[in-house]
C-alpha cells in the first residue's frame, strides 16, 4: 500500500495515542512503552514515510531481507533501532549481530553461544530478550515457559550475554491476555525488566499485563501481501 509521510504520520498518531490511553487507563504508573514498527516484507519506499513522520524503531523478521533494504535506510537516518523478532539460525548470527541492535528471538543455548561469540569478534554488545513458547505450541520457537528462569540465569552467568526482558506470541484464536499475564510473572521471577508482547490487534492488552515493547504492523502499515 502506497503511503506518504502524512499518511504515515496519521497512523503513527493513532497508535501513539491509543498506547498512551492504555497506560493512562491500566496506571498506575504508566510505563514506558516503545512502538516497534514491524516492517517485514515492506520496501524500503514504503517504509521511508515512517522514518519521516518520525518513528526510529523497526523489527524485522529475517535477516536476509533486512540486510538487503536497511543498510541504504540508516545512511539517511542514523539513529534507527533495528530489532530482529524472527528465529535466528546460527549460520546468520554474524550478519545478524552487524546488522541489528537487539535480538529479540534467543530461544536455545546454541544460539546463545554463537551470538557471544559473534558479539565479541564485533566488538559490540548488543540487548536480547529470550523468546518463551508461551502456549507450548509446538509450531512455534521459544523456551518452554518452566525453563525460562534457569535459561535466563545460564545466558546470564555461563554465556556472558545482557538478558534484558522476554518476548512472546501467543496462541491464535484465543484471548491473550492470560498468556501476557504469564509472561510477566516469569520476567519477575527471571529478573528482567522488559516484555515484548502484544501486537495490532491486542497490544492495549498487553499493555494492561505489563509490556514494555509492542510489535505493531498491519495497523501501521495495512495488510502484507500474500507471499
Amino acid at each position: 500500500m502506497e503511503q506518504t509521510a502524512s499518511d504515515a504520520q496519521d497512523r503513527l498518531t493513532e497508535i501513539r495515542a491509543r498506547i498512551s490511553h492504555a497506560q493512562q487507563r491500566f496506571g498506575p504508573p504508566a510505563r514506558s512503552v516503545a512502538l516497534v514498527a514491524v516492517s517485514k516484507t515492506f520496501a524500503a519506499d514504503e517504509i521511508a514515510p515512517f522514518l519521516e513522520a518520525g518513528q526510529r524503531i523497526f523489527g524485522e523478521n529475517r535477516v536476509q531481507e533486512a540486510a538487503d533494504k536497511w543498510p541504504g535506510l540508516r545512511e539517511r537516518y542514523g539513529d534507527v533501532e533495528l530489532h530482529l523478532i524472527g528465529p535466528l539460525q546460527t549460520n546468520k548470527a554474524r550478519e545478524a549481530v552487524a546488522l541489528f541492535d537487539c535480538i529479540q528471538t534467543l530461544d536455545r543455548d546454541k544460539l546463545a553461544v554463537v551470538l557471544k561469540a559473534e558479539m565479541e569478534r564485533a566488538g559490540k554488545t548488543m540487548p536480547c530478550f529470550v523468546q518463551v513458547n508461551i502456549g507450548g505450541e509446538t509450531q512455534k520457537s521459544g523456551i518452554a515457559p518452566a525453563e525460562v528462569v534457569e535459561f535466563v540465569a545460564r545466558c546470564r552467568t555461563v554465556h556472558g550475554l545482557d538478558v534484558v526482558g522476554l518476548m512472546c506470541i501467543p496462541p491464535d484464536g484465543v484471548p491473550a491476555g492470560p498468556y501476557f499475564a504469564h509472561l510477566a510473572v516469569l520476567g519477575a521471577a527471571a529478573g528482567v525488566q522488559k516484555l515484548s508482547m502484544g501486537m495490532s490487534g491486542d497490544f492495549e492488552t498487553a499493555i494492561a499485563m505489563g509490556a514494555t515493547h509492542v510489535r505493531v504492523g498491519s495497523a501501521l502499515f495495512g495488510h502484507r501481501p500474500k507471499t
